[in-house]
């Protein structure tokens, strides 16, 4: 059940933004890890977490390379780390995370989002209460390379794992945010190779929604999902099937 809720949670909930989207994304996480570190994965911990992401999904090579050429060389732009908080229609929380080189534009674009789909954007802090950050990894069956699943599953718990969501297609792991360095390690040490290593933002709590509130939250995600500034959203929005079923037939 896990990895199928995952599927229908990105299906409805997250609308993944396209491929150059994610790979505009993982170019400035890898940008920033080389300004913060150095141009050497083996060094700089955050640059190989980008790069690792980077390979699972399925980005080139030389467009890595490339990137990692430019930071370094000083041509890449100077980006920011920023969070907007906020409230879409029904009361639903928003949760915005950017990199910026202009975070003037930024908020006026984000603001302008809000407002346009009749939301509301707050002070930071306001959603704190509403979300916490974890550490996400997740591992295709392959990498087990042969490991008793359940052994592995132990092993991971024992390494500090929050939760462990398995299928037939591997692994979701989840751990707590001051964790993520050392379940990043723990891996490494079980030799398994990570698909994608993230901090994400999951709701303590849900805000029920009907079809006019669904369709007026998605609107606003789909917007900010679209601005180039804009890293992930998340919100706490829970819908029925019966509203999720009226969303897929739109």
């Amino acid at each position: 059940m896990g990895r199928i809720f995952e599927k229908r949670k990105h299906k409805i909930f997250a609308r993944n933004a396209k491929l150059s989207k994610l790979f505009t994304r993982i170019g400035k996480e890898i940008a920033m890890a080389v300004k913060a570190g150095g141009p050497s994965p083996e060094a700089n911990s955050r640059l190989k977490v980008a790069i690792q992401n980077a390979r699972g999904m399925n980005m080139p090579k030389d467009n890595i390379d490339r990137a990692i050429k430019k930071a370094a060389g000083g041509s890449e732009a100077d980006f920011t780390e920023m969070t907007y908080e906020g409230y879409a229609p029904g009361g639903v929380a928003v949760f915005v995370d950017v990199a910026t080189n202009n975070p003037t534009r930024t908020v006026a674009n984000v603001r302008s989002f809000f407002s346009k789909c009749g939301g509301t954007l707050g002070t930071s802090g306001s959603l704190s209460h509403v979300f916490e950050r974890k550490a996400e990894f997740v591992l295709e069956a392959a990498a087990l390379k042969g490991r008793d699943p359940d052994e592995f599953e132990m092993e991971l718990i024992d390494g500090g794992a929050d939760d462990v969501l398995r299928d037939e297609e591997g692994f979701i792991i989840y751990a707590p945010f001051a964790s993520f360095g050392t379940m990043q390690q723990k891996l490494e040490q079980l030799g398994v190779e990570v698909k994608s290593a993230e901090l994400k933002r999951f709701p303590l709590s849900t805000m029920p929604a009907d079809i006019t509130t669904a369709r007026a939250v998605l609107k606003l995600v789909d917007l900010l999902n679209e601005d180039d500034d804009v890293n992930a959203v998340y919100h706490n929005m829970d819908i029925t099937e019966e509203v999720e079923a009226e969303l897929e037939s739109e």
